[in-house]
């Protein structure tokens, strides 16, 4: 079990005779838009030897010259990606993909929670890579998606930034506190941080930040308990102990979710610093 997330490789995996790359397209089909302004596809692509699914979001003006990887929360069908939520990146002008993960809406193989799934954020960031007009690519993750995020950004270095936003940084505390994932993550993960605690740590990149040269945002809610500000005062504590670039934003007033006129302004916020950091200004 996760045991392939260090092996730093050009390709994915053999299929017959044939190696073929991650990150490789498969299929795309166009999907409706809730916005005229950008055009969705669903994508069909490689990730270690898997057939995955994602949705590729693109201005339909021709911009979008730089990538964003857009990881999500949850698992299976809580916190499925949202085709408003990444057309709303993309309208800021960015080409955006957001992988589904292994083994949902259509994709094989089964996720298991920043183990092994953590190759389809990687595939997914090489995906944005193979695309000609993208110039250069940025992570962001919410939710269990801070740890794909932080995963992704400690691989590829060359990318502009990661964002976490109400992210989970460690998955021993994620076991602590949600009494309600415990049975999820010992089936995913195959036991419990006192049993397994190697799978624990892997999961977890606070124990890796000395490699991280990708700035980094953190946006949280004081009162969010679906995932504690604690996972994002640790992930910046460290990260300003190590003195890599790191900035963080605390709402005191919210919680795992924004109001939806505070999220739009936070979109554009956070959107303006990932620019910012193309040019380091």
């Amino acid at each position: 079990m996760c045991e392939c997330y260090d092996k730093k490789s050009k390709f994915g995996a053999r299929r017959g005779d044939t190696v073929i790359k991650d990150g490789t397209i498969v299929s795309s089909f166009p999907f409706p838009s809730p916005n005229p302004r950008v055009k969705l596809e669903t994508i069909t692509y490689y990730a270690g030897g898997l057939k995955v699914k994602g949705m590729l979001a693109q201005p339909a003006d021709g911009s979008g010259k730089n990538g964003f990887l857009y990881l999500r929360g949850g698992i299976k069908n809580v916190g499925k990606v949202r085709p408003a939520r990444i057309a709303q990146f993309a309208a800021e002008g960015f080409t955006v993909f957001a992988p589904f993960y292994r083994g949902n809406q259509g994709g094989e193989g089964n996720e298991d929670f920043a183990g092994d799934d953590r190759i389809d954020a990687f595939a997914a960031f090489e995906l944005l890579k193979s695309l000609s007009w993208v110039k250069g690519i940025h992570i962001f993750g919410f939710s269990r998606g801070g740890v794909m995020a932080l995963l992704t950004a400690l691989r590829y270095p060359e990318a502009h930034s990661a964002v976490t936003w109400g992210g989970v940084s460690d998955m021993f505390l994620t076991y602590g506190e949600r009494k309600d994932l415990r049975r999820m993550m010992k089936r995913v993960i195959g036991g419990t941080p006192g049993k397994f605690p190697e799978r624990y740590r892997a999961r977890t990149p606070l124990y890796r930040l000395e490699q991280m040269k990708v700035p980094v945002l953190i946006i949280h809610g004081s009162r969010d308990t679906n995932v504690s500000q604690e996972h994002s005062l640790r992930l910046e504590k460290k990260l300003r102990e190590l003195g890599k670039p790191v900035e963080a934003w605390y709402f005191k007033e919210y919680t795992h979710y924004f109001p939806p006129a505070v999220n739009r302004r936070i979109v554009k916020e956070l959107t303006n610093w990932m620019k910012k950091q193309e040019c380091g200004c």
